[in-house]
């Protein structure tokens, strides 16, 4: 808004008022600036015009006076409109050479952007995280490019930046081999070589699409007409003679793309994520900021393969997968062991906590699922059948099932809260093609719970949950859990008051235990915001495990309600809650974490006695089973084999302790002791063996015997 004050109507002093409503002095203009003022008329539309106002019955010309706040708190005032690049070398030469984008007001910005008001901008350069993006992006549009060079009458697609890479999706009959990988990434360091710029267009629907299909980039059009939104500004971003449609960010040039990628593998993925359309192929690719970064993630990589839970399921024999049962896991009875033993802690730990555990069942009639609301959003996802007539679904999850034993007999509010836990075998369609090992099934089993609370004890209850998940996952060895609060998406039920009232809740739990947060808005269920908590493991991976979701709907919903204290009938608050999520994607974690050598009190095999001859058969089941009658898992091998070969066999199987027995631990009652790392622990009294393996046992692995 500008405004005029002063009696001169020759040189009024123009006033700007900023957005935040406060009034301050420009420049004071002059009837008519000499040209080195560069003033333009109204409507020219480039960084650094000026527009045209009008005061009384004349006309004055006025100059845009942005002021730019720092992350520093400095503020620096221009006469003109500027551009991200032109801050950046304001403050300096280096920094303009190092900016590869902005952040303007929060958004992330090309370093041409134009800012005509007063903002608040960071520069980004290599060293930022923001870079990661953006670089990503970058190398999948370079990527393209190479790929159109080299193989003429390929289709592009679409390009995005994912976690640690970009992929681009591309229409071409011939397959893609690892040779042709060698050839677009060599290509692709020649573009960053020509230095490219990368230059921002807007051009019309119709322009675009003209364009494209002259092309014969049919999915370019697609997108444009099915995927871009009527009215959106449609952009063009292009590097020499290559553009395509982008809403960017990019970098200001393709010589700005560090030299720290690399292509990994090429994979099919249907158009559009529909089996129904063609299938193209998927060359993905991981970029960074630089070689170090690089190399440390190809290490990661490695480290990933060694640790892989597949290959190491097969080889400690803990479980199998088969095309008969796709997505459904055989255990073996090693691995069963694991399963048992990660269950039953958490059922010891639920019912110190207060759950009630329950079980209900696996087939249910599609009415409920309806009433719940699941039938209309994940029919899709869920396996069904039919009988009598009738159909019935096996349950994807457990909520609804729950509310009917919630609903059975008239509740008052001293009943609540009322907490039912359930390990719940549960089902869903996944795609075949996303099926992973133990991480991505179709069938598995949830330490799932829900509590039924009035809204009144909604921070207690929040509270006591972040305590228990805590401790679960501190006995399991992860120390550095990440948390996010996802709020109200678009697509809800229940009232925004309702919405605003539960956001409040789960934010008041968490600053009452002074945790560290973050936000991610519209990223709540749809019928109700929730907190997630990921786990790093020693790979530095995110895994997101635990949650606790508000559920105002879903109650109401299924008739669930209960008498308050002043006689009224109430609904009460749902709180869907897990701390390990699917049991089978928890265990194939710590496999990976652990690399297959679990905590003592994890393993399925916790000690093994080994005789050096048949001498000393009889003294090593004396040894078993003194350590059995004390709760240990262990078993004795006595075969004809030579105890080199028993140790490196058992070592391979990441039993924690191997027990070697000859003639001098026989007659002296002592056992020498060896650890699955190769550590020698010397010789030990069978009382202190069993004192040092129970204890650590106990202490959830607390290594006791090795200190």
């Amino acid at each position: 808004m500008v405004g005029v004050v002063g009696s001169s109507p020759i040189a009024p002093t123009i006033l700007y008022i900023s957005e935040l409503g406060a009034l301050r002095p420009a420049l004071p203009v002059p009837g008519k600036l000499p040209e080195p003022f560069g003033l333009k008329p109204a409507g020219t539309t480039a960084c650094g015009s000026d527009k045209q106002v009008a005061f009384g019955s004349g006309h004055h010309w006025r100059k845009l006076v942005p002021v730019v706040t720092l992350p520093d708190g400095s503020q620096r005032s221009f006469d003109h409109p500027v551009t991200v690049f032109d801050v950046a070398a304001d403050i300096g030469p280096g920094l303009a050479k190092a900016a590869l984008a902005g952040k303007v007001d929060g958004r992330l910005v090309d370093t041409s952007y134009c800012i005509d008001s007063d903002a608040e901008l960071a520069i980004v350069t290599n060293k930022d995280d923001d870079a990661l993006e953006l670089i990503r992006h970058d190398a999948a549009h370079v990527m393209a490019q190479a790929v159109q060079e080299l193989y003429p009458g390929t289709q592009v697609t679409i390009g995005p930046a994912i976690e640690n890479g970009f992929y681009y999706d591309f229409a071409r009959e011939q397959p893609f081999t690892p040779e042709d990988l060698l050839k677009i990434e060599k290509r692709m360091q020649e573009i960053v070589k020509r230095d490219l710029p990368l230059q921002r267009e807007v051009w019309s629907r119709d322009e675009a699409m003209k364009t494209f299909g002259d092309l014969g980039e049919s999915y370019k059009v697609e997108i444009i007409n099915d995927i871009i939104p009527e009215g959106e500004e449609l952009s063009i971003y292009r590097q020499g003679e290559w553009f395509d449609v982008c809403r960017g960010p990019h970098l200001p040039s393709t010589g700005k793309l560090p030299k720290a990628f690399k292509l990994m593998s090429v994979a099919g993925a249907y158009w559009r994520g529909d089996s129904r359309n063609p299938m193209l192929q998927r060359i993905y690719g991981t970029a960074w900021r630089n070689k170090d970064e690089l190399k440390a993630y190809l290490h990661r990589l490695e480290e990933a393969e060694k640790r892989d839970h597949r290959k190491l399921g097969k080889a400690m024999n803990l479980f199998h997968t088969q095309e008969e049962a796709p997505g459904m896991v055989f255990w073996h009875d090693k691995g069963w062991r694991i399963y048992l033993q990660v269950q039953d802690y958490i059922r010891d730990k639920l019912r110190d906590h207060g759950y009630q555990e329950v079980h209900t069942p696996s087939v249910i009639d599609r009415s409920l699922w309806e009433k719940s609301g699941h039938w209309e959003k994940f029919h899709d996802d869920m396996f069904t059948t039919e009988s009598e007539k009738r159909t019935f679904a096996i349950k994807p999850m457990n909520c609804p099932a729950h509310i009917q034993i919630y609903n059975q007999g008239l509740k008052s509010y001293r009943d609540l809260p009322l907490r039912l836990a359930e390990f719940g075998s549960c089902h869903r369609n996944e795609p075949s093609g996303t099926l992973h090992g133990l991480m991505r099934v179709r069938g598995f089993v949830q330490d799932d719970a829900h509590i039924f609370c009035s809204e009144a004890q909604i921070l207690d209850e929040v509270s006591d949950f972040i305590d228990l998940l805590f401790e679960v996952y501190r006995d399991f060895g992860f120390e550095e859990v990440i948390i996010k609060l996802s709020t109200r998406p678009e697509q809800r039920v229940g009232e925004d008051a309702l919405w605003d009232r539960a956001e409040k809740a789960l934010e008041d739990a968490l600053n009452h235990k002074q945790l560290d947060w973050q936000l991610q808005p519209g990223e709540g269920a749809f019928y109700g915001p929730k907190i997630e908590f990921s786990l790093k493991d020693c790979l530095e991976r995110v895994w997101q495990l635990g949650t606790i979701q508000l559920d105002f709907s879903m109650p109401a919903r299924l008739g669930a309600t209960y008498i308050a204290e002043d006689g009224s009938k109430q609904v009460p608050v749902m709180l869907h809650r897990a701390i390990l999520g699917s049991l089978e994607r928890f265990i194939g974690i710590l496999i990976e974490h652990y690399a297959g050598a679990l905590p003592t009190w994890l393993a399925p095999d916790q000690a093994v006695v080994m005789d050096i001859t048949d001498k000393q058969a009889e003294y090593a089941k004396k040894v078993e089973e003194t350590l059995k009658n004390q709760g240990v898992r262990v078993k004795s091998d006595l075969r004809n084999e030579k105890i080199g070969f028993k140790i490196r066999e058992h070592t391979i199987q990441r039993v924690p302790y191997l027990l070697v027995v000859g003639d001098r631990e026989a007659e002296s009652d002592t056992v020498a002791v060896r650890t699955r790392s190769g550590k020698d622990l010397g010789s030990l009294s069978l009382q202190a063996l069993s004192e040092g393996l129970t204890a650590e046992i106990a202490s959830r692995g607390r290594t006791v015997l090795e200190n």
